[in-house]
């Protein structure tokens, strides 16, 4: 089964901003990181179980290629997604989002 997968606003807004800053960066840059997430965000509505827990019942999924990771938490048949979030940042900012 697929789960439906919500963002979050600010889970949104995260990966709307790297995927603009990489555009900057590059031509075409920006679309491989939407693509290298989009690709994440299919494995996590289908097997959301074999990534790990990282803190409580939230998940991480790591991107390949980017330094960004997918913060998810299950609930039913929704996957909620909590950050979309830069590896050297602080992992306690995005812990008390809902």
């Amino acid at each position: 089964m697929t789960a439906e997968i919500i963002f979050g606003q600010q889970a949104r807004a995260e990966y709307d901003a790297a995927a603009d800053w990489y555009e900057q960066e590059r031509a075409g840059l920006g679309t491989a990181f939407q693509n290298a997430v989009e690709h994440s965000l299919t494995h996590i509505a289908t097997h959301p179980a074999q990534f790990p827990k990282i803190h409580g019942n939230i998940r991480q999924a790591v991107i390949r290629r980017f330094p960004y990771c997918v913060y998810f938490r299950e609930r039913g048949s929704v996957i909620d997604i909590l950050a979309v979030f830069h590896s050297a940042r602080n992992p306690a900012s995005w812990r008390g989002r809902n």
